[in-house]
């Protein structure tokens, strides 16, 4: 498919967000701590790209699912470890097996087509996949079905294949307690430590990279995908390009000390008698800190039109099939990149009900970010101070000065469209003469 395809527009759709947050903590570093990179010398809080594209693959896919928004009726994917699992209930619930059964044939047939599990001593992982798996949500429900038809040879194969891993495993364990009593031997034959599996079936192999491969799941196609365990299933390169957000002023941060109370011990001080009062019933339950952030982020992401469009065909839909999902997508990822937060702290800090100040959308042939307009942090200083004032304002005046002085020397570049949540960027934008976007009333207005 050429960029034709992309037939609603320029070949790539340009998002840019700026969102005020006030003592959340959406994403933090494996201490704890907000995460923050270094930009124009000063220090800012950053959100990662990972985690806003989680939360806007889940909502895209919750909105879906629930027959809600462009996407409903189309099919989207799950990204985990427990496909054994999710295929081992489905034999159970829909075909009659007893669990054991169910789970050691589905780990066998998955594990034998490529992907491979976790250790079988450890009962948390063993039938979990190493990697996660970004694949259709019915692909467990195919690969039982095909367990269920192929049943006669299965289950015998499914025999055969665990006598020959355990002995293989017993085999192996074996010769690495013989290299720790004896010097190694060179040339000592060890084969039996490497006994061959039986070959999976081919009709069953095929089922299951059917099942597994991206399909019609549309959020495949937009996010991507990488598996690089099985070489014949493929790979998706996600038509989403997604920035990490980072606040446009120099980062603070607040280390907050809280106090938990003990239900138990307060009620018991406030009914008893002050004379028989007990030094263990003073002081809080529970004490500690939890680091806080504050402030305007800029964030940005793509999306590549013709990708998602060839990304769709590559799957098996028509040229048609392609065109209709392919708009439907779009209109659901401006929503989610909208409307979707990371939920981490969400009930602690409901950061997940913040809006956007501003949302800028315009499109070009090629992706434009506009990191740099806020490569000088933003000074909240007020104006009479030499400052800029509030972060917020500050950054739409920046962002969409950015955008202007671009816009004029970029002829590819279709005149943009905001659309802000907030009234007084509502009445900014009344005041400037060259934005170099039209105002709108909806996310639906942001595409063409």
């Amino acid at each position: 498919m050429t960029s034709n395809a992309a037939s609603s527009g320029s070949q790539f759709l340009s998002l840019h967000l700026l969102e005020t947050l006030v003592a959340v903590l959406p994403v933090r570093d494996e201490n704890g701590a907000p995460k923050s990179i270094v930009y124009g010398g000063y220090e800012r809080h950053m959100i990662t790209s990972q985690a806003r594209r989680r939360a806007e693959r889940v909502h895209t896919r919750n909105r879906a699912n629930a027959g809600v928004g462009a996407l409903a009726g189309h099919r989207t994917g799950v990204r985990t470890r427990e496909w054994a699992l999710t295929t081992a209930r489905e034999l159970v619930s829909a075909h009659g097996w007893e669990w054991d059964e169910a789970v050691r044939t589905a780990r066998a047939v998955i594990e034998a087509t490529g992907l491979r599990f976790g250790d079988p001593a450890k009962k948390t992982v063993a039938n979990l996949t190493k990697v996660l798996l970004f694949a259709p949500e019915d692909a467990g429900t195919r690969i039982a079905a095909h367990i269920e038809e192929q049943a006669a040879t299965l289950r015998p194969w499914t025999e055969e294949y665990v006598t020959a891993q355990t002995a293989a495993a017993k085999a192996k364990k074996g010769a690495r307690k013989g290299a720790v009593q004896d010097e190694p031997v060179e040339g000592t034959d060890t084969s039996a430590a490497d006994a061959k599996l039986p070959v999976l079936p081919g009709p069953t192999r095929a089922a299951v990279l059917t099942a597994l491969a991206p399909r019609d799941a549309v959020d495949i196609a937009l996010y991507g995908r990488f598996l690089a365990e099985i070489a014949d299933s493929p790979n998706v390169d996600g038509a989403v390009q997604s920035s990490h957000a980072f606040t446009v002023h120099e980062a603070e941060q607040v280390d907050d000390f809280y106090a938990a109370a003990d239900d138990a011990k307060l009620d018991r001080k406030a009914n008893a008698l002050d004379f028989i009062d007990a030094a263990d019933d003073a002081g809080a339950g529970m004490t500690g800190y939890q680091s806080l952030i504050t402030g305007t982020f800029y964030r940005h992401a793509v999306l590549d039109r013709v990708k998602l469009r060839n990304n769709l065909r590559a799957a098996g839909m028509s040229a048609e099939e392609a065109e209709e999902a392919s708009v439907a997508a779009e209109a659901e990822f401006v929503t989610a990149f909208i409307d979707a937060f990371p939920e981490a702290k969400k009930n602690s800090t409901a950061s997940t009900g913040s809006l956007p100040a501003l949302v800028l959308a315009f499109e070009g042939e090629r992706p434009y970010n506009y990191a740099a307009a806020f490569q000088a942090p933003i000074d909240e200083n007020p104006v009479d101070k030499d400052g800029e004032g509030p972060a917020g304002p500050a950054a739409v005046r920046r962002l969409l000065k950015h955008h202007a002085f671009v816009s004029r020397r970029r002829p590819d570049i279709r005149t943009g469209r905001v659309l802000t949540y907030d009234p007084r960027i509502d009445e900014l934008l009344g005041t400037l003469e060259d934005t170099g976007a039209l105002a709108v009333t909806s996310a639906e207005e942001l595409t063409a």
